[in-house]
């Protein structure tokens, strides 16, 4: 093209055009050209570092920041915290380079993929609720291992309930489906494992339970659906939120120095916020499918000294009976009419 311009078949003007650059700029390439030959087309840029490159001292300031402080946070979370509490401003992408190049963090192209059909999110808010629960080390080598139990809503990805109990049982989940339910309403459905507490696995099992467990009995009572996944994957909205709570949950709860479930309780409600802020997104359809809560208003807060020696829920849980102790602790004082 340039060559075209200097042997006068070709205006500068119409060579503008067909490269997407303007006269001027053809021009200039002409004047390197005819200097330079073939090798002045080239920019004088090329393998000189960009005019907006940070100090070197800034790099290695954070880098060394990250080394001590932040080893096993990924690039997002560790910028948060540079900025937070060492006043170091860098760009994620920055960070990440700068983390890759120093050997702290693996890049998507160095990590074995597998890949797994997708299934889309449900429209509205309260269609369908995922939940589970992870063992994990959650106060790491500070406190007791034990479990979280995660809701997390398919159409915004938003964190609807965190609760954190000494194992995953049918008890801890009435007090958490409760405590949900009270507050944010019924859920259409909800969408679990196959977990004893949610499926009934004794093949024929009908009798007064119908084949399904107590859980799903008090479900069935609140009008709200329980769906069994096939496998991990056709859950994976809750299984990545287990992977991201196992990075940036306990360590915020480090930085707390947070080492029991009870403060971990108290410190997930401001958890949850920060973390729907940041990366629930808004559902396809504004229509809210959250149900009534009429029914969780009309708990009846009993004295302990009144207690009975069994609480019965007639109405939200039918013919289910919570001792009032137990080996995980007790139910509470609550009572459903």
């Amino acid at each position: 093209m340039v060559r075209r311009v200097l042997e006068h078949s070709l205006t500068k003007a119409k060579a503008g055009e067909l490269v997407g650059l303007s006269a001027r700029q053809v021009h200039r390439l002409c004047v390197r050209y005819a200097q330079h030959a073939p090798a002045g087309l080239v920019s004088l840029q090329r393998g000189r570092p960009s005019n907006h490159r940070l100090p070197d001292d800034v790099r290695e300031r954070a880098v060394a920041i990250v080394r001590e402080h932040y080893a096993d946070f990924g690039p997002t979370l560790a910028r948060e915290k540079l900025l937070d509490l060492h006043d170091v401003r860098v760009g994620r992408e920055t960070l990440r380079k700068w983390l890759a190049a120093a050997g702290l963090w693996t890049t998507r192209r160095e990590r074995a993929r597998e890949v797994h059909q997708p299934r889309y999110r449900r429209d509205c808010l309260g269609e369908l609720v995922q939940i589970d629960g992870c063992d994990h080390e959650w106060f790491e080598r500070r406190g007791l291992r034990c479990t979280l139990l995660v809701y997390v809503d398919d159409a915004t990805g938003r964190l609807m309930e965190l609760r954190f109990v000494p194992s995953e049982s049918a008890f801890d989940y009435f007090r958490s489906t409760l405590a949900y339910v009270k507050r944010r309403g019924r859920p259409v459905a909800f969408y679990s494992d196959k977990h004893s507490i949610f499926r009934v696995h004794a093949e024929g099992a009908m009798g007064r339970s119908h084949g399904m467990s107590q859980f799903g009995r008090a479900l069935a009572e609140l009008n709200i659906d329980i769906i069994c996944a096939n496998s991990p994957q056709a859950k994976g909205r809750v299984e990545r939120v287990h992977k991201t709570l196992q990075d940036r949950l306990v360590k915020e709860l480090r930085l707390r120095d947070i080492a029991d479930m009870d403060g971990g309780n108290a410190f997930l409600p401001e958890f949850m916020r920060d973390y729907n802020e940041r990366f629930a997104r808004p559902p396809r359809n504004p229509h809210d499918a959250t149900g009534c809560t009429a029914w969780a208003r009309r708990i009846v807060w009993t004295p302990a000294s009144e207690r009975p020696k069994c609480l019965t829920l007639p109405s939200a849980i039918s013919s289910f009976t919570v001792p009032a102790t137990s080996s995980i602790g007790t139910f509470g004082s609550t009572r459903c009419w």
